[in-house]
């Protein structure tokens, strides 16, 4: 999915699984060739921007020699190159959204990292968890905000990592619920069936401590905030 804004759905303190079914072609319609096209070039003009760069920063400090990843929603995978190129030694990509092949398989071959990265479509960790290997790194990038069950994903995501877990999300604030809520209205007087979600922040930590990972990094920006956690040895 990679690229999510979070719009909030219209309580944003609450939200229905049962009702969002997850469909593919839900986030199809809003992550399709033109949004894939307008990442891969500005990545491929001006690599990683700030916050996918304190992602990478994040994990190469718990340790990547070696390592595999997961990353969930890695859209075309920019994130999962350079942590190979830092030491990681294979990755693992899980989308719904079958628009960012053409993209991806370009910056793999320009990467040279033909046969250390591997793609899958149509896997919802949180419905088919054990569908997916655990990895030594798990990444959710702009995911979250995304997928209506956060408890559902994150333990999941968590559930799969040996080592941390680092994940994006909009803050909190009424600034991003005013402008996330006006994306919401857009997308139902469009006829789309896509919503985005602004999950309790302390909540989400939670998950991930109940799977035997504790907070070791958290960066607050306008936009976007991080969390990591890492597993005890």
């Amino acid at each position: 999915m990679s690229g999510c804004c979070g719009p909030a759905p219209e309580n944003p303190d609450r939200h229905n699984p049962a009702r969002d079914v997850i469909d593919p072609e839900r986030y199809r319609s809003i992550f399709n060739a033109s949004f894939s096209r307008s990442i891969t070039r500005r990545y491929e003009k001006k690599g990683l921007r700030p916050v996918e760069q304190r992602i990478v920063d994040f994990l190469e400090g718990a340790g990547l020699e070696g390592a595999s990843v997961l990353e969930i929603g890695g859209g075309a995978g920019e994130i999962q190159l350079e942590l190979l190129a830092r030491g990681a030694a294979r990755s693992e990509n899980l989308e719904l959204s079958d628009s960012y092949e053409a993209d991806a398989a370009r910056l793999i071959r320009r990467a040279g990292m033909a046969g250390r990265v591997s793609r899958r479509l149509g896997v919802d960790l949180a419905g088919t968890p054990d569908a997916v290997e655990p990895a030594d790194v798990v990444v959710l990038h702009r995911v979250v905000c995304c997928y209506p069950d956060y408890a559902a994903l994150l333990g999941a995501a968590a559930g799969h990592a040996r080592r941390a877990i680092v994940f994006s999300y909009p803050p909190r604030n009424l600034a991003s619920r005013a402008f996330v809520g006006a994306g919401n209205l857009m997308m139902r007087v469009g006829g789309r069936s896509f919503r985005g979600y602004m999950h309790d922040p302390a909540a989400m930590i939670d998950v991930v401590r109940s799977r035997g990972l504790e907070p070791a990094y958290e960066w607050n920006g306008w936009a976007w905030r991080i969390s990591g956690a890492v597993r005890a040895a």
